[in-house]
């Protein structure tokens, strides 16, 4: 059984998905980082790639990217520090990321070694439906690497169906038609999440992008089976001297630890 597959049949409600890119603070926060969040209880890690245009970021991941890349944070650098992360990394992980660096690197290539160091699954937010049905759809399955696809306001209920039944692992439901880390309140967005909840779909769902606190996270998990949290946890790092205990910090208070 994949590991996105076990978690769900072992934990179907307030699963915590926490984004922090690779390479960020430091090149050599990664597996660090995937330590302490695992250790605080984070159930998926998303592992963002950074890359210089990233259509679906909002400032705070744009910087974290951009500072990544920087510290020299590559696809083969990232794969480097990933082989034997299993040893210690028991949580699903999914690489998140963009087609144009991915291509560069190979997609095959880049699906056969995400496989082989233990990746779950890969979000890829430019990657168009058809494109993935018709031509990377048994790359993926090749390799067994679920993909997820994500869902807007703006989706309609005839195509929610059809992006439920290509994606595996679950469904992301991005919570208003905005970059990650938007402050943007959508007055009907509990309508949009219930919507989705009555239309009892194949894949878990979770909810992202705006997704910055306890309240927050408890208002998505009222909808979904939990919650991605990506800016709110990328900027509670910046700037800090001991960003491995700013994160467990964070964590413990989405999870009401403190």
């Amino acid at each position: 059984m994949k590991r996105l597959e076990e978690l769900f049949n072992r934990k179907a409600a307030r699963v915590l998905n926490v984004y922090v890119t690779a390479g960020y603070p430091k090149l050599d926060s990664t597996l660090p980082m995937l330590e302490t969040l695992q250790e605080s209880g984070v159930d998926i890690i998303e592992l963002g790639m950074p890359y210089s245009d990233p259509l679906a970021d909002g400032p705070v991941i744009q910087q974290s990217g951009a500072l990544a890349l920087e510290n020299g944070m590559t696809i083969g650098t990232l794969m480097k520090q990933l082989k034997g992360f299993r040893d210690t990394i028991h949580v699903p992980l999914i690489l998140m990321g963009y087609m144009n660096p991915v291509m560069q690197y190979g997609f095959e290539r880049f699906c056969a070694d995400a496989s082989a160091v233990g990746v779950d699954a890969l979000i890829l937010p430019d990657l168009p439906m058809y494109e993935f049905e018709t031509q990377y759809k048994p790359v993926l399955e090749k390799y067994g690497l679920d993909f997820i696809f994500l869902v807007t306001p703006e989706t309609s209920d005839e195509r929610i169906r059809i992006i439920d039944s290509l994606s595996t692992g679950f469904l992301y439901a991005v919570s208003s038609s905005s970059t990650t880390g938007s402050t943007k309140k959508q007055s009907n967005s509990n309508e949009y999440f219930q919507r989705l909840k009555d239309m009892k779909l194949k894949n878990p769902l979770l909810i992202g992008f705006g997704i910055a606190d306890q309240e927050s996270f408890n208002n998505a998990c009222n909808y979904a089976n939990g919650a991605i949290i990506g800016s709110a946890f990328i900027k509670a790092l910046h700037g800090k001297d001991d960003p491995i205990a700013a994160a467990k910090q964070f964590v413990d208070g989405i999870l009401n630890k403190n």
